[in-house]
């Protein structure tokens, strides 16, 4: 038999696999949520970045339902929407279930990413929740003062300069980011209302920026049950076959390249930022 005619036998064998599986397509939010991602970055979640993996995921023609793998501390409020908006846009127009699986930490950001899914599931061991806003950053104007360095700004218009680190903190602008915090945090408490529902316990404080464990938290009605991917999907879709949808990769990353070493102060910092992040939770 000539290769060609190898070939051609097995290809009815390779489309009968594919119109008899049904697929439970799993999509890993892992990282923290920023808009600041790089060619380089891992690790970092925003709409760009997971939008192909989405994608690929729901575009599936026997689609069962979709898992979402959550690991992430949190991070950028809009972003995290923006997700969340694009997960439930993607299962309204494909009519399947979304499950999420929270892994370590699925805390502020990363909760409100959960929030997108019809169902969620955590380990008995997972931190779940902080149902608030945070923000921070440092003062420099004493540190400036000591080297003798000045400071020149110029703006057009009298609140340009807000939290500027350089100049010594204005209790008018504190007050401004209080504010604001209050409205995100509003927001981030009605989509949690919106997607859990009857499900929160009535009698508690959710909202208070705290986290609990697994089974807390399910108590709490923060999530559905406790248990992991393969024993709610094996159970829920016993034929199904659980594909994972990656997205797709930077040229350098293909490349097997990492960040340059020219990538300076700022990026020093971002990983700071992002370490931070997940010290938070011990992690």
């Amino acid at each position: 038999m000539s290769v060609t005619d190898k070939l051609t036998s097995r290809l009815p064998m390779i489309a009968d696999h594919r119109d008899k599986s049904d697929v439970v397509s799993v999509v890993k939010l892992h990282g923290v949520i920023t808009p600041h991602s790089t060619p380089f970055s891992r690790g970092t979640l925003n709409i760009n970045s997971v939008e192909s993996a989405l994608t690929r995921a729901f575009g599936h023609d026997k689609l069962q339902a979709v898992a979402l793998l959550i690991n992430s501390p949190g991070g950028a409020p809009t972003q995290s929407g923006l997700i969340a908006e694009r997960i439930r846009e993607l299962a309204a127009d494909k009519q399947v279930p979304v499950l999420a699986f929270c892994e370590d930490v699925a805390a502020s950001g990363g909760y409100w990413l959960a929030c997108a899914a019809d169902e969620i599931y955590a380990h008995r061991t997972s931190m779940v929740g902080s149902i608030g806003v945070v923000s921070g950053g440092f003062g420099f104007n004493q540190l400036i003062e000591r080297f003798g360095i000045e400071r020149r700004l110029y703006t057009a218009g009298e609140n340009k300069r807000r939290l500027d680190p350089f100049q010594p903190e204005d209790p008018a602008d504190v007050a401004w980011l209080k504010g604001m915090h209050e409205q995100l945090h509003q927001l981030f408490a009605d989509w949690v209302r919106e997607r859990r529902g009857s499900k929160l316990a009535e009698e508690a404080d959710l909202f208070t920026g705290d986290v609990w464990l697994g089974a807390k938290a399910e108590e709490l009605g923060l999530v559905d049950g406790v248990g992991t991917l393969r024993e709610v999907v094996g159970k829920r879709f016993p034929d199904a076959e659980i594909t994972v949808a990656e997205p797709k990769k930077p040229l350098l990353a293909k490349l097997g390249l990492g960040a340059p070493a020219a990538a300076g102060a700022s990026a020093l910092l971002h990983a700071i930022e992002q370490r931070t992040s997940w010290s938070r939770f011990g992690l």
